[in-house]
């Protein structure tokens, strides 16, 4: 009964939901399931059937994604980058935002993927969370088209994000499904980031297994490090390149929260001591700094900070390496303080 639905708590959602299909269009809505979330009622993960009065409707929600503004040759599919890490909080999800974001900026065109099924953040970081109806696992499972699903990026038209559920776990990813999604991904954009979760699991075997190039994330710490070593050994021998016998994924090391002053005072790894220990290119140094918690509280990338920040130009200078330019290191010293800070920091001491 209409009284009935009206009364019952998803009807906001449904009714928001409705106002985004097409005028001529009706849809049956069908919520799986709900979650609580900072006190309100938030859907999960619905599933809709479309019932269209016009059958041009159906076929145009059909259609393959938008092949234009691509840089790359159309017979050249587009290249897949994982950005991945064995221990978890190194910063990937953040790397991954700015990377993509990067990446756009330079216009190539951009699509960065969340993995971590079940615990998604990269929404949040792009401040799209509110903008999720179709996820990861209802393009897999056939709920949803890519088209449904991608969400374009309101700042730069080159990015695309397609956010992971919420509601499943990484059993819901399956070989043949992510194969063809990515396929049907290399056709339309130049680069696809995935930003993998952490660990050695299903979802970051996954997010690893077609990629092209690979960005490992490591904190200058020593079990970072190890975990970083191990995951390069699994790329190195258990993608999709190794066991077909293609040449290697390329991988590239970015070391994050870097923190030059305590890398001075002997208590944290230094920039060569990692380079040592894992032998693998250096494409940037990331050091740590507030900016980083507050762009990721107000949903954008820090490298949207521009000159303004040290990280946002260290992620600039990434992007830059990655797209094979030659640009020097920076921001891998202390900062030199002057007479007066000196002078009051050994009064403190004292």
């Amino acid at each position: 009964p209409k009284s009935l639905i009206t009364a019952h708590p998803m009807h906001a959602y449904v009714g928001r939901l409705s106002s985004l299909l097409p005028r001529h269009a009706s849809a049956l809505v069908v919520v799986n399931r709900y979650s609580l979330l900072c006190g309100g009622v938030r859907a999960a993960t619905p599933s809709c059937r479309f019932t269209s009065s016009s059958s041009s409707s159906t076929q145009t929600a059909r259609t393959e994604l938008d092949r234009e503004g691509r840089k790359r040759p159309a017979s050249e599919p587009g290249e897949v980058v994982v950005v991945t890490s064995g221990k978890g909080g190194v910063g990937k999800t953040t790397s991954a935002a700015s990377f993509s974001f990067g990446l756009a900026e330079r216009g190539f065109k951009t699509c960065v993927i969340d993995f971590d099924i079940g615990l998604r953040n990269l929404d949040i970081h792009f401040g799209m969370e509110r903008r999720v109806v179709f996820d990861f696992i209802n393009v897999i499972q056939q709920e949803a088209s890519l088209k449904q699903a991608l969400i374009k990026d309101r700042r730069n038209a080159n990015l695309h994000m397609l956010a992971a559920s919420q509601t499943k776990d990484k059993t819901a990813l399956n070989m043949d499904g992510v194969q063809k999604m990515l396929d049907e991904l290399r056709q339309s954009f130049d680069y696809i980031v995935c930003d993998s979760p952490a660990g050695i699991e299903s979802g970051a075997h996954h997010a690893m297994y077609w990629a092209d190039q690979a960005i490992v994330c490591t904190n200058p710490e020593l079990s970072s490090v190890r975990d970083s070593d191990k995951m390069l050994g699994i790329i190195a021998s258990k993608s999709k390149r190794a066991i077909e016998g293609r040449d290697a994924v390329r991988p590239h090391l970015l070391i994050t929260r870097y923190v030059p002053e305590r890398v001075k005072g002997g208590n944290m790894l230094s920039v060569s001591d990692i380079r040592e220990m894992l032998g693998v290119k250096l494409i940037g140094v990331i050091p740590e700094g507030p900016e980083i918690l507050e762009c990721t509280n107000l949903g954008k990338p820090v490298i949207t900070l521009g000159d303004q920040s040290v990280p946002s130009m260290a992620y600039q200078d990434v992007v830059s390496r990655f797209l094979g330019q030659d640009v020097p290191l920076r921001f891998t010293e202390p900062k030199e303080k002057g007479f007066l800070k000196t002078f009051f920091a050994r009064m403190a001491a004292d």
